[in-house]
């Protein structure tokens, strides 16, 4: 074998290896890696494409209810299992007609582009508050959801929407657990 071919091709090997590992870097960064959701990095741009394209859309957020009191008490492989279920929840909501993120912490973003072919914003606050199976015990789970339609937004902004939403949200919390402010 020639060595002068082998010697130019270990660069190009090297930056393709360093190349990968980036690539790598960037989709972990845009993917929650406990949950497989966008994280706020991955969420945003796209949110903000389908917001300005699709008048009908939906935002919505959610925050878990007392999810604290459920790391303390079980441990934070139960708190896992909650956000893990959490969600797989909010994405199955979703669908094809939308897209959910992991925002941070107990609180999660989705924005559907056809609302039509969701199941409906009490599908899932239903979908949400149902208790997740940890070691063969039932944890109880509860969600606050906030949300906005795009039509009522006089600049069609994500920040906009997820104020709106965030308000929303916590006027839900007002009236009780296991709330959807409509």
């Amino acid at each position: 074998m020639d060595t002068h071919l082998i010697a130019a091709a270990l660069p190009a090997l090297g930056w393709a290896v360093h190349g990968g590992m980036l690539t790598r870097r960037l989709a972990t960064a845009r993917r929650d890696p406990l949950t497989g959701l966008h994280t706020r990095a991955g969420f945003t741009a796209r949110a903000e494409r389908l917001l300005s394209k699709h008048p009908g859309a939906l935002v919505v957020l959610v925050d878990l209810d007392d999810f604290k009191a459920t790391n303390d008490t079980h441990g934070h492989p139960a708190g896992d299992r909650v956000l893990t279920a959490t969600a797989r929840r909010l994405s199955d909501w979703c669908g094809r007609h939308g897209i959910a993120a992991r925002l941070g912490g107990d609180e999660f973003a989705a924005i559907v582009t056809d609302p039509a072919h969701t199941p409906g914003l009490p599908a899932l606050q239903a979908a949400l508050d149902q208790p997740t199976e940890h070691h063969r015990h039932a944890l109880p789970v509860s969600a606050s959801v906030g949300f906005c339609h795009r039509r009522d937004l006089s600049v069609p902004t994500l920040t906009d929407a997820l104020s709106a939403a965030d308000a929303s949200m916590y006027a839900a919390k007002g009236h009780g657990r296991r709330n959807t402010h409509h």
